[in-house]
């Protein structure tokens, strides 16, 4: 590839002739492609794999799978991530202890929302939000494919969540950048850089910083991280955070050979750089902040005061809410319904809205309701359930919920020639044996979805807008199990 040559020149100022000598060689070669495991859904590891050492569900594979082809991509049993993007693991790991309410902030198309709802204590809620609008709908795909029920999508932009004050507790700004670290992966991104686009890169970083600072709690921590190499839009942003906003700058502990870069201009602020000629991934920036002032516990958050401290919504004292979103009373749905889900001991709230059943853990049902003005919200918790007529067809957040109970439905295994055809949303026939109606359709076990089993067909139930639109099978397919 050509580099541009202003690239060069600012990047040999930063780090040095040999080190930009050696980091233009290594943006010429491709680098492997890596996977994340859901460990909720999978329990083995693939073959030909190597670990990535900051990722306990991250690895490395010999070879491109055909990840189209492959039905159990499809059912959120891994989710393809660049490696160096994983090191969001370990600041949540180090860091987050308890109970939290997160913010993925510009999260499409959900590689860190997967990773950070995988890690986050039990009882956390996930905030997953992208500005926009057609990335925000594969963010939602994704999340509802990776199955963990205790997550929120939305659609808005930063400034939509400033007046959400003291809302979270941990914050991931993996903010819009000038994609110098995608080089070798994105021509568009060679061909749009320019100086002057870094800095409106970095101008549009610090007003994003400035709308979502308020909703960060004293003493929250937040993430700030790009795919780029230059200073403005890294450490220079990093000690503008601190100063200008009041924030610390927090270390991270990493091994040796992880052959991470720190801070290149000098400061003595711990920054974390992956640089693709040291580190096998693409670029990456990362540095962690701790919000100047003390959370106090004992104090109320504004949407806690509004439900009571348990988290139960005032105006939603049961586990069943009467009105739907539009304030119209909702339609009744059938009480044994709520079977369909393996909650455990956790309480959950069930209620209808715009048509579907919804349910999410009780103590995050005010919150909901509080969020629900400010913000365009694509997902919530988990939808069971869809009127189509005077019937309740099951809905495919279910099928791919990790809470789903098993036992509910009658269960379909289908042949790899079946599940394309499925996921490509054609017509299933299924074994007389299966039973009619309502059915789960799976894959080595796994859940694909539901269709409608009427006897000489099955009614294909897979979401439309997922379907696999390819026409054709390669000769050769690989998967990753």
């Amino acid at each position: 590839m050509n580099l541009p040559a202003a690239f060069v020149t600012r990047t040999q100022n930063l780090m040095g002739e040999a080190a930009c000598k050696a980091l233009c060689e290594s943006l010429q070669h491709d680098t492997p492609i890596s996977i994340r495991l859901n460990k909720s859904k999978v329990s083995g590891l693939p073959h030909g794999i190597r670990p990535i050492p900051w990722s306990e569900a991250g690895c490395y594979l010999d070879n491109r799978p055909t990840f189209t082809f492959d039905p159990l991509f499809h059912a959120g049993c891994y989710y393809v991530q660049e490696a160096a993007s994983m090191f969001v693991e370990q600041v949540v790991r180090q860091y987050v202890k308890k109970p939290s309410v997160a913010l993925d902030l510009c999260a499409a198309p959900g590689g860190k929302s997967t990773l950070i709802r995988s890690l986050l204590p039990e009882g956390s809620l996930l905030i997953a939000n992208e500005v926009m609008r057609n990335r925000s709908s594969v963010l939602a795909e994704n999340l509802v494919k990776w199955g963990h029920p205790d997550v929120i999508v939305t659609n808005n932009d930063p400034a939509d969540f400033t007046s959400l004050e003291s809302l979270f507790d941990f914050i991931l700004t993996d903010v819009p950048c000038s994609g110098e670290g995608m080089f070798r992966k994105d021509q568009v991104a060679i061909e749009e850089w320019s100086p002057e686009n870094v800095g409106l890169c970095w101008e549009r970083q610090r007003r994003i910083l400035r709308d979502i600072w308020p909703c960060l709690k004293p003493g929250g921590l937040l993430v700030y991280s790009t795919c780029t190499f230059n200073r403005e839009e890294n450490e220079d942003n990093v000690a503008w955070i601190a100063k200008e906003l009041g924030a610390d700058v927090l270390p991270v502990s990493t091994e040796e050979e992880w052959n991470i870069t720190g801070n290149l201009i000098g400061e003595s602020f711990p920054v974390y750089r992956f640089l693709p000629h040291k580190t096998v991934g693409e670029g990456l920036f990362l540095a962690l902040l701790r919000k100047h002032g003390e959370t106090d516990e004992d104090a109320d958050c504004v949407w806690m005061k509004s439900s009571g401290k348990n988290g139960k919504s005032k105006k939603n004292k049961g586990a069943d809410r009467s009105k739907g979103g539009n304030g119209l009373p909702s339609v009744a749905f059938p009480k044994e319904m709520k079977m369909a889900l393996n909650t455990g001991e956790a309480a959950y709230d069930f209620w209808v809205e715009e048509g579907k059943v919804c349910a999410i853990r009780s103590e995050w049902h005010a919150l909901y309701d509080w969020v629900k003005p400010h913000l365009r919200i694509l997902h919530a918790g988990v939808v069971l359930a869809e009127q189509k007529g005077k019937d309740w067809q099951p809905h495919h957040s279910l099928a791919m919920s990790t809470l789903l109970n098993h036992s509910f439905f009658p269960e379909a295994e289908l042949s790899y020639e079946q599940a394309v055809a499925y996921l490509r949303k054609e017509a299933v026939t299924l074994d007389a044996g299966v039973p009619r109606g309502y059915v789960l359709l799976t894959f080595g076990g796994k859940a694909l979805g539901f269709a409608k089993n009427i006897g000489n067909r099955a009614n294909n139930l897979y979401p439309q807008e997922w379907r696999i639109r390819s026409g054709y099978l390669p000769e050769t397919v690989r998967m990753v199990f």
